[in-house]
């Protein structure tokens, strides 16, 4: 399986009086990077919220957003009186301020009013029948975000298999390559010599060449880039998403593919390499968005 990091989900809970709406995006991160927004209100339920999200979205830069609305009559605002009176008799003491007679008061109180702290709000506290609300909703937005990155996690699967066939057919005409390379550069070397017309010593010539010839000998590096291709595909078959591994053999992929690249001394087999190196660099552009 493979799952994206990138994801989205909403959900919202209409309440007698309440509306909660939790809003959750998801990006790609090492690392679980948990960004939670909420008012003071619900401040104290803070850390069962990031423990559920931390339950469901093991990795990814999280912005984790709960938004409650009063949708009734709100009861918990009052006036301040002794506020607004210390307003209005600092505005009269402005210079500059000349309205006519009675209007001057009703204006006065009408800039107050706008004023902070006018309106002082009972702390309330949050029940347990509206905590269970907001949880609910927040593990409906975030079984939204693990769909939503399910469904993007088949795009990648898809184009990873499509990336992977790509460099294990490269790698069969690389095979086929190599069945006739070290013939042709045994066939080159020994021309140079002869072209220098110069007597050697045979045996040492040929010691010298088999010594040669072994360091441009890629057998190894093929049965490993094989393995490695399969063993990638075995693990985007797991049951579950392995973005880290999956990044590791990669890795082990780039590094036999540039050793053959290295040992090739063979132009058809250098192109095939950087058509495979190609290839690769598309699945590690998408391997930083896989869990």
């Amino acid at each position: 399986m493979v799952l994206s990091m990138t994801g989205y989900g909403k959900s919202v809970t209409q309440l007698t009086q309440k509306k909660i709406t939790v809003e959750i995006r998801t990006l790609n991160s090492k690392n679980l990077d948990l960004n939670m927004r909420l008012s003071n209100a619900y401040k104290e339920k803070e850390l069962p919220l990031r423990q559920l999200a931390a339950a469901h979205l093991s990795r990814g830069k999280v912005d984790f957003a709960i938004h409650v609305e009063k949708t009734g009559v709100d009861h918990t605002a009052t006036l301040n009186t002794q506020v607004l009176e210390s307003y209005i008799i600092q505005l009269r003491s402005v210079n500059g301020i000349h309205l006519p007679g009675s209007t001057q008061d009703g204006k006065l109180l009408e800039i107050a009013s706008r004023f902070p702290d006018v309106f002082a709000t009972e702390v309330e506290n949050v029940s347990k029948e509206e905590f269970s609300a907001i949880e609910k909703t927040a593990i409906e937005a975030l079984k939204a975000v693990s769909q939503y990155r399910k469904d993007e996690g088949e795009t990648l699967f898809k184009e990873f298999i499509l990336r992977i066939e790509n460099i294990s057919n490269l790698l069969n005409e690389v095979i086929a390559v190599d069945l006739t390379r070290l013939s042709d550069i045994r066939t080159r070397l020994e021309k140079a010599v002869s072209d220098i017309k110069e007597k050697v010593d045979e045996n040492r010539f040929e010691q010298e060449l088999i010594f040669y010839l072994e360091k441009y000998d890629i057998t190894e590096e093929k049965v490993r880039l094989k393995n490695h291709l399969d063993y990638f595909k075995e693990t985007m078959n797991s049951k579950e998403s392995q973005g880290k591994k999956l990044g590791f053999i990669s890795q082990e992929i780039g590094r036999e593919i540039n050793t053959i690249g290295s040992k090739a001394n063979h132009a058809i087999m250098q192109q095939l390499v950087v058509q495979m190196k190609d290839e690769l660099e598309k699945i590690k552009e998408q391997m930083l968005n896989v869990l």
